[in-house]
């Protein structure tokens, strides 16, 4: 007999904490529990309830929910069937949502009862969806709306408790969603078997070669604070399950049920982005919690100098990420080096600049920091250009449009829009993106470097800085600031402490904003990233000096 191929499919994943027998358990919320065995039961379970349902090769199966053990399920159950899972992105506009579901073909979506009245709203502009299955978490299931197939445990309880998931190509498309931009339409991106396996790998390689921090292993307890419908939670919960994990679901995000879950769960292993982390640290529920070893990655957004020393001196292992729904998306992981760290004079300061870098390349991801010509510009941590990337795991393109596929890997390289630059050490360090950097007095201003200056002032808890159109500079920064509880409303004071930098020499006098305004919260994305499309307008609109 002939040696058989062995495809990379997302039901391999799960056969590795059963063949290495974890004791482990997936929890939701803290309310309900299930062992691997039960998982891979109740996995099962779903792919009948799917084969019930009429899915087939290539259906799109939908799903609206928070973060629970039913997301995961569905993560491995609607791939292993090989149909394709779309993620709803829950916090966009009833609109988006409608626009996104319809335009990924979905013909069977898995409801969320929280979130019947958006439903209610757009069921007649999904005319291809043929089936609704209803989620909920309540002890007595509400009485089923009209056509709706069943309610998910009901189904679940229906079919047998084995399943044979059929084997196929490993480039078979396994799952979709939807880019949050500011600008535009959602675009879909896509990625398959191969890519989601290979990325799962790549993320234990990866954090198997950290030694000073972050490292991850089997012994861990994983919560992840970064919504189940963005990039797969980032593909942790597939490395999660991957090595056995012992992991914890909060459904809908609450930073008092984080808090307890962080205690009475001891979880060790989390991620989420920097507001999200704002939010957990300030928390009332926060204050008496030993965080002592929570290793956190934070991304979306640059993690803030002010955010990490505030999370070491909590005893977190705080540390930056970096990538985008196009990668999968992890690009780049931040690793203290002891080689580094020995030869420096301030030990302490340069491994705050290590931990709030992009970091190092992940496992088989070329990275390169190019020119407009897509020259390389030198590795000098100075000599800035546009991120672009190579790996086995990176979107083809964009579902149904060509244009912005060809647009994103122009060059043969995917263009990720951020503006960087890499050391000699190898460490990428963001800029700014593409869209959000300031050109004024004819020189390039990172709003990323003010914000990172105007959070250490002792009264801002929050910072974002935007660059309006100027008549006579160009652009001019404008800061967006929420402050601290109980702190004095001084915008002066704030622009006085961004200008002594620029007294030192440190950021040029340009960097310095025109205006600060007070806020009581600053406009984000529904992933909870710096909304500044908004922000900009906000600003323009105020400003006596912008162009129209």
């Amino acid at each position: 007999m002939s040696a058989q191929p062995y495809s990379l499919l997302i039901k391999h994943i799960l056969k590795m904490p059963i063949a290495q027998a974890s004791r482990r358990e997936i929890v939701y919320r803290g309310d309900r529990r299930f062992t691997y065995p039960q998982f891979v039961e109740r996995v099962n379970r779903l792919g009948g309830v799917l084969a019930g349902l009429g899915a087939a090769m290539g259906s799109r199966i939908a799903v609206m929910d928070w973060d629970s053990h039913r997301y995961l399920e569905a993560y491995f159950a609607v791939p292993m069937s090989g149909a394709v899972l779309m993620m709803v992105n829950i916090r966009l506009s009833p609109d988006q949502i409608a626009y996104t579901i319809d335009h990924s073909g979905a013909e069977i979506l898995f409801v969320n009862s929280d979130f019947l009245p958006v439903l209610s709203a757009i069921r007649d502009r999904l005319p291809r969806l043929r089936a609704i299955v209803l989620m909920t978490d309540e002890a007595s299931p509400p009485d089923l709306p009209e056509g709706f197939a069943g309610e998910y445990e009901a189904l679940l309880a229906q079919v047998p408790a084995e399943h044979d998931f059929p084997d196929f190509d490993e480039n078979t498309q396994a799952t979709t969603f939807y880019t949050t931009g500011t600008t535009g339409l959602p675009k879909g991106v896509m990625f398959s078997h191969r890519q989601l396996v290979l990325h799962t790998m790549v993320i234990m390689a990866t954090m198997a070669m950290a030694g000073l921090n972050g490292r991850i292993s089997r012994e861990d307890v994983y919560m992840p604070l970064t919504p189940m419908f963005h990039v797969h939670a980032w593909g942790f919960p597939y490395a999660a399950t991957m090595m056995g994990m012992q992991q914890v679901y909060v459904g809908r995000f609450l930073p008092d049920v984080v808090c307890r879950l962080l205690r009475t769960e001891r979880v060790t292993v989390s991620h989420c982005v920097p507001t999200i982390m704002h939010m957990i640290l300030t928390a009332p529920a926060a204050k008496d919690i030993d965080l002592t070893g929570w290793r956190v990655i934070i991304g979306g957004s640059a993690l803030p100098r002010a955010l990490c020393e505030a999370g070491l001196a909590r005893g977190l292992d705080i540390y930056a990420a970096y990538g985008m729904s196009e990668t999968c998306p992890i690009l780049t992981m931040t690793q203290l080096r002891g080689d580094i760290l020995d030869a420096a004079e301030n030990r302490n300061e340069a491994e705050v600049a290590i931990r709030i870098s992009a970091g190092l390349p992940a496992t088989l991801v070329e990275l390169r920091v190019v020119d407009d010509a897509m020259n390389d510009v030198p590795r000098d941590g100075k000599s800035v250009g546009e991120v672009v990337a190579r790996s086995p795991f990176l979107t083809p393109g964009y579902a149904g449009n060509p244009e912005a596929s060809d647009a994103l890997w122009r060059g043969g390289w995917l263009h990720t829009g951020d503006i960087g630059t890499l050391d000699a050490d190898g460490y990428l360090r963001i800029v700014d993106r593409v869209k959000d950097v300031i050109k004024t007095g004819g020189e390039w201003i990172s709003s990323i470097g003010i914000e990172d200056i105007i959070l250490t002032h002792p009264g801002v808890a929050e910072a974002a800085v935007v660059g309006v159109p100027d008549e006579r500079w160009g652009e001019r920064p404008v800061a967006f600031v929420v402050l601290k509880q109980n702190a004095a409303q001084d915008e002066e004071a704030i622009r006085s402490h961004v200008r002594a930098r620029a007294d030192l020499g440190e950021i040029s006098r340009y960097a310095v904003p025109d205006r600060i305004v007070i806020v009581e919260a600053l406009d984000k994305t529904s992933v909870g990233k710096l909304d500044k499309k908004t922000m900009r307008i906000r600003a323009t609109e105020t400003s006596p000096h912008a162009v129209a």
